[in-house]
């Protein structure tokens, strides 16, 4: 028997004429809870390219890149059609309606603007940014379960779930990328960034953040229900699967760079 979608309100509350939604408050905790993390981490293995000054300007930075980059990579890689005759809708991001591979490469942009300007490695910003990075990512997928959109594909499981009235039951699919890429990567993460070996060659992290998310959304995907607008690409691969792939190539060679560019200096 399958389960049924408990329907929350995605308002968590309003204030007179302004409604609070759980999405808008998810991005707030991921932020506040992401600067606590990473300013742990930070304490706990100092960097001698990071100082505890400098993390506040770096969230200035990653905060205008998420946003910025989540929104415009929603509207490009998604559903560019809609948009282009509705263009006035683009920028209401409190709708929901955010892309994870639009987000990072606003973060990324964010994170060689601030290296820029710091004059410090790329690498030793992303490393560091790549570990509290799945926190975000858990309380985004969380916030599309409470709006019951990106649901999964049909499933008989008995964990699954009838998100729309008459509908019949799916895989919640925003609970799987929760666990996956939110506490899965961010253990793994973790556990990388507590070996001294591996926190001294730097990109190894950064590599290893896009082979994890790469992988795991990629698996995940057969379990979610394609936007309907693109449906599948080349007959067996939805969007978020093709996207997938240069992200892991990427880790890999950043990886692969990582330990021959540490051989280098020894």
């Amino acid at each position: 028997m399958a389960l049924t979608f408990p329907n929350i309100d995605p308002i968590a509350l309003s204030l007179g004429p302004i409604d609070i939604r759980w999405y808008a408050l998810s991005y707030l905790a991921a932020f506040i809870i992401g600067l606590y993390v990473f300013q742990y981490f930070l304490k706990k293995y100092p960097s001698k390219y990071l100082t505890k000054d400098m993390v506040d300007d770096l969230l200035t930075w990653i905060v205008v890149g998420v946003i910025l980059g989540g929104r415009l990579g929603y509207v490009l890689f998604y559903n560019l059609p809609y948009y282009a005759d509705n263009p006035l809708e683009a920028i209401k991001i409190w709708q929901g309606g955010m892309a994870f591979h639009g987000g990072l490469i606003g973060v990324i942009t964010a994170m060689i603007l601030f290296a820029w300007k710091h004059k410090i490695p790329f690498f030793a910003v992303a490393d560091r940014m790549a570990v509290v990075t799945p926190i975000g990512l858990l309380f985004g997928r969380i916030a599309n379960f409470i709006n019951g959109e990106l649901y999964g594909r049909v499933s008989d499981a008995p964990w699954a779930m009838v998100f729309i009235e008459g509908d019949v039951a799916r895989h919640p699919s925003q609970l799987y990328q929760a666990a996956t890429e939110g506490i899965t990567l961010f253990i793994l993460l973790m556990a990388l960034i507590s070996i001294q070996s591996i926190r001294e060659k730097i990109g190894i992290i950064s590599g290893a953040f896009l082979c994890g998310y790469g992988v795991q959304r990629f698996f995940v995907e057969y379990t979610r229900q394609p936007d309907a607008h693109i449906g599948f690409l080349f007959d067996h691969f939805s969007m978020g699967q093709i996207l997938c792939i240069p992200m892991v190539i990427a880790g890999i060679i950043m990886i692969y760079c990582a330990y021959k560019n540490y051989a280098k200096t020894r």
